[in-house]
């Protein structure tokens, strides 16, 4: 008869299983309360004191950790030297082994936990008897989760429980404990710059393909991801999200974020087409639409506030990938999913100011990180360097403008007023470019004599400036810092233009 040991934290499908190992001629051992649960179901069971002679103790810190455990885990069957050892130490084989972890990842989600209760589900014997039984997968089956009973008694009944099958769930195991690891090293490390950056992501689903069809791509999520975030946003109608909606929404969240009156935002191939604020919803997606509203087809939306049947009726006219909301009214739903394609997802904006996690990048051989530009621009900071002075309104403009360029890619203008953006010229390798990409699209819209000019980074040159006032641009705000700066100032006084240096800039590459 074949030996089982079984211990979890989880006990969900544990006695069905069980029933599935005596039939297939396993005699169980097991730890305290998975032994309570198989006992009170009437399962023949052996208690691992029985096993190692020792009682549980520390509290149940100690239990398993036990050469009549490891040895019988460990030991190759087919190694005559280590079958002589269980011989004379009168240790048998464990052939399988069933342990699930201490759940230190929903303990820590809990709020107002402590220290030391999350120390308390730090598992030491579970992790040590899975990775044990895998390091020896050959000889023995090991089975670390849930999901996996049905397979593995599939697998005993018919006989298939090959050494592939059982590579698989020791390659499975080694990933359990490298995230459940992860996880408690992050959460105790204080120091904001490691030696060693441990990372860990579950897989959320396989998307159909990457940017594009011929790549093959894979959507992992956080641990714990935020409410306010695209891993944990609740689709409500359409289609599965590709790779680049995904990317795409989660710029739109970040750059949502920044406002608080109502607001919303168009953004495409993750750059903002149009950004619109007003006191009624309905009216900020007209001025949302009227940004750009060539760019905006095809476009994702996110809206900081729920979607009124106004509004959805408008956005109904157009062709959109995806809406984002905190929520839709039912009749505002009712309208958008008459697309059967469109995708509406909700997320939660309570969660919108929390703290956010560091931004990484991938590179070749490496990885990048650093913290998010949050820093919010206060107009109270700024500097006029020039004759002409800005008006309190155009102050506020600016304000808004800075809003908008965080999250545009450098090269980076942004031609707006106090509540919408009128032109946005994005990713340039120059900024003359973009700034003519930005003035081409504002200056035909109606309230381009009241916008101003946010510019990303400093001029390097003054041809900014004096394009810009030669296309009737009042006021322009850039961080200033250029060694030509003093030439700029120069060409702005010429031309009666306000220029105003922010002192912070705004790559984003």
């Amino acid at each position: 008869m074949r030996r089982a040991l079984l211990s979890v934290a989880d006990k969900t499908g544990i006695v069905d299983f069980a029933h599935t190992l005596i039939a297939n001629d396993f005699e169980l051992v097991s730890t305290g309360g998975t032994q309570a649960v198989l006992a009170d179901a009437d399962i023949p069971v052996i208690p691992i004191e029985d096993v190692t002679q020792f009682p549980e103790m520390l509290d149940g810190r100690v239990k398993t950790l036990n050469p009549r455990v490891f040895g019988g885990i460990l030991a190759k069957r087919d190694d005559p030297n280590h079958q002589q050892t269980l011989a004379e130490h009168a240790i048998t084989p464990i052939d399988l082994v069933c342990v699930n972890l201490y759940p230190f990842a929903e303990t820590i989600s809990q709020p107002d936990v402590t220290l030391a209760a999350a120390v308390e589900q730090i598992d030491i014997g579970g992790p040590s008897l899975i990775r044990a039984a895998a390091k020896n997968y050959r000889d023995v089956l090991v089975v670390c989760d849930v999901a996996d009973y049905d397979q593995v008694g599939q697998a005993l009944v018919a006989h298939s429980d090959t050494l592939t099958f059982r590579k698989h769930l020791a390659a499975k195991v080694f990933h359990h404990t490298a995230h459940y690891d992860a996880v408690i090293a992050t959460y105790l490390t204080d120091e904001a710059k490691p030696d060693t950056l441990t990372l860990t992501y579950k897989r959320k689903e396989a998307l159909r393909y990457g940017e594009n069809p011929q790549q093959t791509a894979t959507f992992y999520q956080d641990c714990q991801p935020s409410p306010f975030s695209i891993a944990a946003a609740k689709q409500l109608h359409g289609k599965p999200l590709s790779f680049n909606n995904i990317k795409d929404a989660d710029a739109a969240l970040g750059l949502i974020r920044e406002f608080s009156d109502p607001t919303v935002v168009a953004l495409k191939h993750m750059n903002p087409c149009g950004i619109g604020t007003d006191d009624v919803l309905e009216h900020a997606w007209d001025k949302c639409y009227a940004a750009d509203s060539m760019s905006i087809f095809g476009g994702i939306i996110v809206l900081n506030r729920p979607v009124d049947l106004a509004t959805a009726k408008k956005m109904h006219q157009l062709f959109l990938e995806i809406i984002i909301a905190p929520a839709f009214d039912n009749d505002a739903y009712d309208v958008l999913a008459k697309k059967k394609n469109l995708r509406l997802l909700t997320v939660d904006f309570s969660a919108a100011n929390d703290p956010e996690p560091d931004e990484l990048v991938s590179v070749r051989g490496g990885l990048l990180r650093q913290e998010r530009d949050e820093i919010i621009d206060d107009p109270a900071t700024f500097q006029t360097v020039s004759n002409a002075q800005p008006t309190p309104e155009q102050l506020a403009a600016i304000a808004f403008g800075l809003k908008a360029i965080k999250f545009v890619k450098s090269n980076a203008i942004v031609v707006n007023t106090i509540d919408q953006t009128l032109g946005i010229g994005p990713g340039q390798m120059n900024r003359i470019d973009a700034l003519k990409i930005a003035v081409a699209k504002a200056e035909e819209k109606p309230n381009y004599d009241r916008s101003v000019l946010v510019s990303d980074a400093f001029f390097p040159m003054a041809d900014c400036v004096q394009y810009a006032a030669e296309h009737g641009i009042r006021v322009i705000a850039e961080p200033g810092g250029s060694i030509r700066d003093q030439a700029s100032i120069d060409m702005a006084n010429e031309h009666s233009v306000a220029l105003v240096f922010t002192n912070h800039r705004h790559f984003r590459h």
